[in-house]
């Protein structure tokens, strides 16, 4: 995708992948910014990047190196905060986007945060669990001239998880010579993790997903759904709108598409992919589809919670639900947003529909700093709150202005960002 802004030395002009979705998303936004237009290139800038080998010793005695990444894209509401990911086709545009998408989604629930994002080009799946902490510990080294609790706060992502960050915490503290629990939040509860924070990312899509049928007409207990992704975004949302009544028609992920016209048993294909890595092979299963046909597949409400760039111009005629609920960051493109607006489709963007996960991030590094926990009812009834308010915030604007949901998410966060850089002005 060409792009007509400035692109900045360090990245190929016609491969500017999914940071050249970012800024046009800013494009769409800037004439509704007022006076605060004139600060609006400081959103197309990440603010610090730091790009480190990672060099381990492998099992065998050879040496290997990783590429890794850290970017701050703006710290101007507060510390950056954004996760770490694991996985082999991460790139500096990828990293890029995904903090500048946290500093827009940290906004749009109005928690103190800036955004950050990191990330390592490897396959986790070809080291062994020692190698994996020896590459999560440098990496943490290399990366912690940058990071800290009142810095840069990282958290899981795409093939991390708290046993990453009890690493990652670890090295830090080991580094600085004290406890320090709040360099990073979903960690173990042992480690000052918070109860909830494991299922609040498909808890807040459930949330969100249940405000924007009732505006859609969606009765939730008979909704057909669909999901791209059975992590423990997809998984957990998938589980919870079960419980509700829906039926979770279609599953996708790495290892195939799978579908049942009554509904899959979401329990037991919880268990399954936890034992066996993947949907293939589940019994439960009605048939087994072909990958392209499950945009095809009939459903009320569609969750892809996968990686970014999966719903385009390509695929977006086919969908056939009413709503779309994006629980991975970035998976639908403009072209494609266009396309379904156009359709009647209501996206409710990435920025709002996955926010649970760092609003829980939130109040763990809040309870970290206080050392005092909440239990899991406070916490889970505390997200409910933010995600209805911060839905029903967007909803407003977007029935003002006449815009998609996700103008209008961007409109309220940015917003906020550049009133914060306008007040604080420029150093020196």
């Amino acid at each position: 995708m060409s792009s007509n802004h400035q692109i900045p030395s360090y990245l190929t002009p016609h491969a500017t992948g999914p940071w050249n979705v970012y800024l046009e998303q800013i494009d769409r936004v800037t004439p509704y910014l007022g006076s605060l237009s004139r600060w609006v290139e400081t959103l197309k800038r990440p603010k610090r990047i730091l790009v480190v080998d990672v060099p381990i010793e492998r099992d065998d005695g050879t040496i290997a190196h990783f590429e890794g990444y850290r970017v701050q894209h703006n710290t101007s509401r507060g510390p950056g905060k954004g996760g770490v990911r694991f996985h082999q086709d991460v790139t500096l545009s990828e990293v890029m986007a995904l903090s500048a998408w946290m500093t827009i989604k940290n906004s749009a629930v109005n928690v103190p945060y800036g955004g950050a994002k990191g990330g390592i080009r490897v396959d986790p799946k070809t080291l062994s669990r020692g190698e994996l902490m020896r590459m999560t510990r440098r990496y943490t080294s290399e990366i912690g001239i940058i990071i800290g609790p009142d810095k840069d706060i990282p958290a899981p992502d795409v093939n991390t998880n708290e046993q990453t960050m009890a690493w990652m915490m670890d090295t830090y503290s080991m580094n600085e010579g004290r406890t320090a629990t709040g360099v990073v939040t979903g960690k173990p509860i042992s480690l000052g993790g918070s109860l909830g924070r494991r299922e609040a990312t498909g808890r807040g899509v459930f949330v969100v997903g249940c405000e924007a049928a009732a505006k859609k007409g969606v009765t939730i207990a008979s909704a057909k759904i669909a999901v791209q992704g059975f992590g423990n975004v997809g998984g957990i949302a998938a589980r919870l709108f079960a419980e509700a009544g829906s039926k979770v028609v279609a599953v996708q992920d790495h290892g195939g598409t799978i579908f049942h016209s009554n509904g899959l048993d979401v329990p037991k294909l919880l268990d399954h992919v936890a034992a066996n890595g993947s949907v293939a092979g589940f019994p439960g299963a009605e048939a087994v589809l072909p990958n392209e046909e499950f945009w095809k597949v009939q459903c009320d409400i569609l969750i892809p919670a996968a990686l970014e760039q999966q719903i385009t111009e390509a695929n977006a005629n086919h969908i056939t639900a009413k709503i779309i609920l994006e629980g991975a960051n970035g998976p639908t493109t403009p072209e494609a947003d266009d396309i379904l607006r156009d359709r009647g489709v209501l996206v409710v963007p990435d920025v709002i529909a996955n926010a649970g996960g760092v609003t829980v991030s939130y109040f763990e590094w809040v309870q970290d700093f206080s050392s005092y926990f909440w239990t899991e009812d406070e916490i889970n009834n505390r997200l409910t709150r933010i995600m209805k308010e911060a839905f029903h915030s967007v909803w407003h604007v977007t029935e003002d202005k006449n815009v998609s949901l996700r103008t209008a998410a961007f409109i309220i966060a940015c917003t906020r960002v550049l009133q914060a850089r306008e007040v604080r002005g420029l150093y020196p």
